[in-house]
């Protein structure tokens, strides 16, 4: 479905959805639809940015319909609010069946369950109605008046007479407002904006009427943010008019013609003459974390001279040049739409950091310079570990390098590899160490320019005894107890099942970078370390299970009983969002040997099967004990059907997948997208290819496509099916640059030369 269709369909769908979220069809009757003189690129006018905004709430994709490029610092979109008055129930900031909207504010986080930004909010609005207005507009809108394309985002307000566009550079949101053209444009910026529960502090900003601009700078306390001790940003706005009128609020009292104010509650007011030849308004507002003199010098580098128009067109060509990385062909337009989006939000983040002259705010809190790199921070790396940086590795390996140089930086700066880096500190989020996959599979699949040794060092420092205490960052809780009784004893710790899982994929990622690297006495010791998962699978149940210091199973055990439901943890308490039917199947790395502790390899088919035959099939449904796309155990799970010989069921199950738990609607991601992870499992399964990882191995599934050209550098391979069809999930035979495939897997060095992988695919599954 192309832009542009999917709210009419919804309107149609869900007409009192629309009643709700327009008040009456008379009231947008005067205004049309944001028609941008930019067009968006060939490809990314199958993009539908709508897709992961809206569905259940706590099943939301969280995923935003704003403006940015690739991997930008601004990410500028629209905040909305229920009817109730409740803020960001889409941790983005925007959740499609909210009613009305508040602004347009110029960070958050791209599809996690972290509620962090919603920084400078912009709040469009006329002198006669400003005052009313300080705490946002609070308006109805409606989705027939919205369009958005990558890198723009426009919205009608017809009650109001006001057309809001946006669009971005890295370190810049840039819009333009048209008003009626008899009234006097009025703006607030609210400088202490902050999504969710979160909270700002120490705001201060100044006007410079004379200039048309307004500076300042806030410390925001987020989900993340508020871990280590609050983000400090810095901005520059500048408008495209001259400033007629000008003010400070501090809390609800408004002060006219003050040019600055401080606190925790600060806004500013500023009016301009209405000018009937010259509807438009543009602003451009840069940010940095290092000083106001960096906004500064990232708006006049990236979005000095231009007009809104020449911003969007390069925005356009950004993006452009990301979604032509993988071009493809055949499917159906639903099928690409919601491919062209999947890669458009697995590029999202994480986020570009540094100023355009290199500094950036390092984990030690201190400024640093980044030099022959970009620094990036905002990795969601436990779920992005197992889709997001593999398709990089293919199709990103410039920004993949600058990403694990940035690990190494962090570390070195801070102590500790991260887990879940966001901003300027270690927010602690999830458990394990999946900085380790990252770096091993960048450096097994060819990535080598960076500090390889040193990252090996910080692996081996948290992998092998607790961090101190007062440490910035949590290493592997409880690893004194795995390393003590080669295993997560769940009388000594929670979460003893999966945090043993997680450490042991970690260990398999370390023992391979070991054995790269020539340290043979480290590589016995981590691959001794990676089997420890073993001493908790219970042969009698044949579940990984809770298991004491003393050896024993632990009695209470319901493997249906999701960690949801269960609220005191009787049952679930060894095991981390989900049940112990998802973390049987959470061990890719070693997954032969998985395969072998079942009491056979058909009984082993056989669970595996009921696994996936129970899940419900749709998009943003309840969590249930068994297949379940949006969790991160299960990410791997249809592949494993290779392992134990029976790779026509990974066909069968990748395809139902890929058919059954995407969509291209709001709710067309089942689950938290996590920075990409779900986005990118749909690109890369749609190829037919999957990563395995942390290590260099693809298992081999079900293209969707006739033809995909996936780019890599200055190579290409190029996947051919043949006898394509919807009914046709089956491969029959494989070939690697004409010569025929045994098997059903293929390693990195195989591919990364380019060439042509060509499939013949069947409507039942494959003779042997």
């Amino acid at each position: 479905m192309k832009i542009g269709n999917s709210a009419l369909l919804l309107s149609a769908v869900c007409p009192l959805m629309f009643l709700a979220a327009s008040g009456t069809a008379s009231v947008f009757a005067d205004l049309p639809k944001p028609q941008p003189s930019v067009a968006p690129g060939q490809l990314g006018r199958d993009v539908n940015p709508f897709i992961g905004t809206g569905g259940v709430s706590y099943l939301c994709a969280f995923d935003f319909p704003g403006a940015t490029v690739p991997f930008g610092l601004v990410r500028l979109s629209p905040d909305t609010v229920s009817a109730q008055g409740k803020k960001a129930t889409n941790t983005s900031g925007y959740y499609y069946p909210d009613p009305k909207i508040l602004g347009f504010s110029h960070t958050r986080l791209a599809g996690t369950g972290a509620t962090d930004g919603g920084n400078f909010l912009v709040i469009p609005t006329t002198a006669t109605n400003a005052k009313s207005h300080r705490r946002g507009l609070n308006v109805n809108y409606s989705h027939q008046l919205e369009t958005a394309f990558p890198g723009y985002y426009g919205l009608a307000l017809p009650k109001q007479g006001i057309t809001a566009e946006l669009t971005a550079t890295r370190h810049v949101g840039v819009h333009r407002y048209t008003f009626p053209e008899s009234q006097a444009p009025h703006f607030l910026l609210d400088v202490t904006s902050v999504l969710g529960k979160g909270n700002c502090k120490a705001g201060e900003v100044k006007i410079l009427p004379e200039a048309g601009e307004v500076e300042g700078s806030v410390v925001t306390f987020g989900t993340f943010s508020k871990r280590y001790g609050g983000l400090k940003g810095y901005f520059v706005a500048r408008f495209s008019r001259p400033i007629q009128q000008f003010g400070t609020w501090v809390g609800d009292t408004e002060t006219a013609g003050e040019k600055s104010a401080a606190g925790d509650d600060v806004a500013v007011s500023l009016g301009f003459a209405a000018d009937p030849k010259q509807p438009a308004l543009e602003l451009k507002l840069a940010i940095s974390y290092v000083s106001l003199a960096n906004a500064r010098a990232n708006l006049e580098q990236e979005a000095g001279p231009a007009n809104f128009d020449q911003v969007l067109a390069k925005a356009v060509a950004e993006w452009e040049e990301k979604l032509s990385l993988i071009k493809v062909s055949g499917g159906s337009d639903r099928q690409r739409t919601i491919f062209r989006t999947a890669l458009y939000h697995s590029l999202q983040m994480p986020t570009a950091f540094n100023d355009v002259n290199g500094d950036y705010l390092g984990f030690d809190r201190q400024v640093h310079r980044a030099e022959g790199f970009t620094y990036y921070t905002d990795l969601s790396l436990w779920d992005t570990f197992r889709t997001t940086h593999p398709l990089y590795n293919l199709i990103a390996r410039p920004e993949q390098r600058d990403m694990v140089v940035s690990l190494v930086k962090m570390a070195e700066q801070g102590g500790y590899l991260p887990r879940w880096p966001s901003g300027g500190g270690y927010t602690g989020s999830m458990f394990g160490s999946p900085a380790d996959m990252v770096i091993t599979e960048s450096y097994l699949k060819g990535i080598r320019d960076f500090d390889v040794e040193a990252a090996f060092q910080f692996m081996k420092k948290t992998a092998l005894a607790p961090v101190p205490q007062g440490a910035p960052f949590s290493g592997r809780v409880g690893i004194e107890h795995y390393l003590k009784y080669d295993y997560c004893p769940t009388d000594l710790m929670k979460k003893s099942v999966a945090s043993t899982i997680e450490y042991c994929y970690s260990d398999h990622s370390i023992a391979r970078l070991a054995q790269a690297l020539g340290h043979a006495e480290d590589a016995e010791l981590f691959n001794k370390h990676a089997r420890f998962y073993r001493n908790l699978f219970n042969p009698e149940t044949q579940f990984f299970q809770g298991r004491d210091s003393q050896g024993k199973f632990t009695p209470d055990f319901e493997p249906e009983m999701l960690t949801y439901t269960d609220i005191s943890g009787k049952f679930t308490h060894p095991y981390v969002e989900g049940s112990a039917w998802h973390w049987r199947w959470g061990v890719p790395s070693d997954a032969e040997e998985v395969v072998k502790l079942f009491k056979s390899r058909e009984y082993f088919v056989e669970q595996l099967t009921e696994f996936f035959s129970r899940s419900p099939a749709g998009v943003s449904l309840t969590p249930n004990a068994f297949y379940w796309h949006g969790n991160q155990p299960d990410i791997y799970a249809a592949y494993l059907f290779n392992f134990a010989d029976r790779p026509d069921l990974t066909q069968k199950w990748v395809r139902w997948i890929l058919d059954n738990k995407y969509g291209d609607r709001e709710n067309g991601i089942d689950g938290n997208d996590d920075g990409g992870t779900l986005s990118a499992w749909y690109v890369l399964s749609s190829l037919g290819i999957f990563p395995t990882a942390g290590t260099d191995r693809y298992e081999i599934g079900s293209p969707l496509w006739d033809r995909a050209e996936v780019q890599m550098l200055d190579k290409r391979l190029t996947i051919i099916v043949e006898k394509n069809a919807p009914n046709h999930p089956y491969v029959q035979k494989v070939w690697l640059n004409d010569k025929p495939l045994d098997r059903h897997w293929l390693q990195h060095a195989e591919l990364a030369e380019g060439g042509t992988l060509r499939f013949e695919m069947g409507a039942e599954p494959a003779k042997k």
